[in-house]
């Protein structure tokens, strides 16, 4: 029998996927690189996913975990023809302790909805990417997925208590507790972020957050991204942490005006949206310090938000830059880097020069608080030799925040996207370890494969000789 008719056999003919044009939508995420589909399933539970990825280790065939294609890495994205093993369906009735503040939900469940799902407790879902309300919980335990109110929160990795994961071979393995402090290797956290290569995760126990019962959301107007930065790092050299610290630049302001309308400063060289959570008391105060830090810095303008609605605007606003951009050309890229806090003006205008240089649309929203960039070029894919130039560009990009003292990403992942550029960040006995880490987990190397790690990552591969001396981490 075929791979198809052995998944039939298990699912039935309706959720199992062959056409080439179900093949087509599936096998791409959000960013720009496409793969290639032999089979596409849509498993209920988890018993239909560990039958599925039997299946697939029986027929040798790879396995591509994927949720609602809002990945912007390529890592839900077959590197090779694969089965892709569509998780949105996968979402079991949820096990909620109020008591303990934690609840089992499905891979498949939306982050939206879980905050949606425990609003009558009081609680929320803390990581909160902007693509919230159609990304699934696996694929933000894929990633590690942010937002822009990890600042203070942190990403999913602290938010996830424990995982389900169904292994290569079919095992159904859980990893993390309740548990403040489980013994043992921290497992859990090496499943967080590792984009399918060592699993598939069905369920998730998930850490609730208690909502704050006061919020001030501030708009600040500056007529230089350097002061918006400035205000930045003074903000957190006062001992303030705020829940968010969120920056667009004017190119983003002005094309997110006119795709939201929420009365943005379109003359405003860069705008920073500050929000401070807790007892009315200490927000009040922090919201004054936060303002007062902002007019030292130069800023131009202060707008407290007056009531939910207009704080809900604005946030609005910000989550929807990305969407906004769909009117400055049909196509964009966007990137995620990490520089310190420290180094964000600095980087930001070289990354300018490098937009410039290359004659690109571009603008920028980032999460100015942890240093997380995600400049966003806006082009034409029809036009010859454009996509190239943007990766390029792109590329160009990651190398700057590197040199900087940052890193690869924030929270979108490595994926494809990334993966040949680990050698900037890691030694090859770093890569050396994280291989054999993964072959730990499949040893056959079925599970998204070509992800994360660059072809060749394993030293072993061209003999111990390829193991320096000395290499620092």
């Amino acid at each position: 029998m075929t791979l198809v008719d052995d998944l039939q056999a298990i699912l039935g003919p309706d959720r199992v996927l062959s056409h080439p044009l179900e093949l087509l939508v599936y096998a791409k995420d959000a960013g720009v690189t496409p793969g290639e589909a032999v089979a596409a399933v849509l498993p209920e539970t988890t018993q239909e996913v560990s039958a599925c990825l039997r299946v697939a280790a029986r027929h040798g065939v790879p396995v591509v975990a994927r949720g609602t294609g809002t990945g912007l890495s390529g890592g839900a994205v077959p590197d090779e023809p694969a089965l892709l093993v569509v998780m949105t369906r996968v979402d079991p009735a949820w096990e909620i302790d109020a008591a303990s503040r934690c609840a089992w939900v499905g891979a498949g469940a939306l982050n939206l909805d879980v905050s949606r799902g425990i609003e009558g407790l009081g609680m929320h879902f803390a990581p909160d990417p902007s693509s919230q309300a159609a990304c699934t919980i696996g694929g933000n335990v894929g990633t590690n997925a942010g937002g822009p109110h990890c600042l203070a929160e942190g990403t999913t990795v602290v938010h996830v208590l424990g995982v389900e994961m169904v292994t290569a071979s079919g095992d159904v393995v859980v990893l993390g507790s309740a548990a403040p402090d489980p013994i043992g290797l921290d497992l859990r956290g090496v499943v967080v972020g590792s984009e399918g290569t060592l699993g598939i995760v069905t369920r998730v126990l998930v850490k609730l957050t208690e909502n704050p019962p006061a919020v001030r959301t501030l708009l600040l107007t500056f007529d230089s991204l350097r002061a918006a930065a400035a205000t930045v790092s003074a903000t957190i050299a006062a001992g303030i942490v705020p829940a968010a610290l969120e920056m667009m630049d004017q190119p983003m302001v002005i094309a997110v005006e006119a795709f939201i309308h929420a009365d943005l400063p379109v003359d405003a060289a860069a705008v920073l949206i500050a929000e401070v959570v807790g007892l009315d008391e200490g927000v009040d105060a922090e919201a004054a310090t936060i303002e007062r830090i902002a007019v030292e810095q130069g800023a131009t303008s202060v707008r407290v938000a007056g009531d939910d609605a207009e704080r809900e605007l604005l946030w609005k606003a910000r989550k929807n830059a990305f969407g906004a951009v769909a009117q400055a050309a049909p196509n964009y890229y966007l990137h995620d880097t990490v520089v310190p806090r420290t180094a964000l003006a600095d980087v930001v205008t070289q990354i300018y020069e490098i937009a410039e240089r290359f004659e690109l649309e571009m603008m920028n929203v980032f999460h100015a608080g942890d240093g997380n960039l995600h400049p966003l070029v806006a082009y034409d894919a029809r036009e010859p030799g454009k996509a190239e130039q943007v990766q390029a560009a792109a590329e160009e990009m990651v190398r700057v925040s590197v040199a900087a003292g940052g890193s690869l990403t924030g929270e979108h992942g490595i994926g494809l996207e990334k993966r040949d550029l680990m050698g900037l960040v890691f030694s090859p006995v770093d890569l050396d370890a994280q291989a054999r880490l993964r072959d730990a987990f499949d040893p056959d190397g079925l599970m998204n494969p070509g992800k994360i790690l660059p072809r060749g990552a394993r030293c072993y591969d061209y003999g111990m000789s390829a193991l320096p001396e000395s290499e620092p981490s």
